[in-house]
């Protein structure tokens, strides 16, 4: 059977799946926290005709005679830069300005994700809003994170120092520090508790969960926990969601390309199968 036939389908199966990555990055052009990805082909293994030769006193050295055998994908690679801002107004949304990513529970797993739409729920909890607990730390009588992560609430009853009995929250807001901070009744700010931040060594290494969200693979490391502003994590801006770093312009020439590799692929499958028609042909 003809190598080429084999090295169009190889073409197909690429180009399909340059299309499909290219038209997810295209249906979640306006997803906010979404990160495109891009696809990155590589050849196959090359059939050896001729292997090469060295010189000698006789004759010079000759070159090796392969002949390719199609091409595959060597990866899928996500695009982590950060995407622009909208303002929303909303004081529970949020935009991580630099690296990092938002930590949230969502049942026993503990997701990642740059889409810092959230809101509290009837208990009190910030969640997102597919209802993943946002993860935080507990802050000290000198405002300083404790412990481990716990979800962010707007639950008075462990703050350090107690708050004095008869006296109600009546407001709160989120600073660039991640620090959720609550306005009383008797006219007193007091620190409730501080968003975590993670940071990765290998952030492209993270695995898509759905819901613009992440977990830890293999090749990511594990998250380095912390807060807004400490390292290499980045500040938070309330009142403002990242939007999707999709870049259209760049996407629909990637669907061209892909469009034109696969009918260049298919015109390969059909012209190797007019000649083996005509080999059939010259038997009869």
């Amino acid at each position: 059977m003809l190598r080429s036939l084999f090295a169009g389908i190889s073409g197909l199966r690429a180009n399909q799946t340059m299309l499909d990555v290219t038209g997810n990055n295209i249906a979640n052009a306006n997803t906010i926290g979404f990160k495109a990805s891009t696809t990155l082909f590589q050849d196959t293994l090359s059939q050896m005709l001729t292997g090469a030769s060295g010189a000698n006193a006789q004759r010079g050295g000759t070159n090796p005679i392969q002949v390719g055998l199609g091409v595959q994908i060597a990866a899928i690679s996500a695009n982590f830069n950060q995407g622009s801002a909208q303002t929303t107004g909303r004081s529970t949304d949020l935009m991580i300005q630099g690296d990092g990513m938002f930590v949230v529970q969502a049942g026993t797993q503990r997701l990642y994700t740059r889409a810092g739409a959230f809101n509290f729920d009837e208990t009190g909890t910030l969640v997102t809003p597919t209802g993943a607990r946002v993860q935080g730390y507990e802050l000290d009588g000198a405002g300083n994170p404790t412990g481990g992560l716990v979800d962010v609430t707007l639950d008075t009853a462990g703050l350090t120092p107690p708050v004095p009995a008869g006296v109600e929250l009546t407001s709160y807001t989120i600073g660039a520090d991640g620090v959720l901070m609550g306005v009383f009744s008797d006219d007193i700010q007091r620190p409730m508790a501080q968003l975590a931040i993670a940071d990765f060594n290998n952030v492209m290494g993270l695995e898509r969960v759905g819901e613009t969200m992440f977990r830890e693979s293999a090749n990511s490391g594990a998250a380095q926990l912390g807060v807004a502003g400490e390292g290499r994590r980045g500040t938070l801006m309330g009142g403002a969601l990242e939007m999707s770093n999709v870049d259209l312009s760049a996407e629909f020439t990637n669907l061209i390309l892909a469009q034109r590799g696969f009918q260049a692929s298919s015109r390969v499958i059909t012209t190797s199968d007019q000649v083996l028609e005509d080999l059939v042909n010259i038997k009869r």
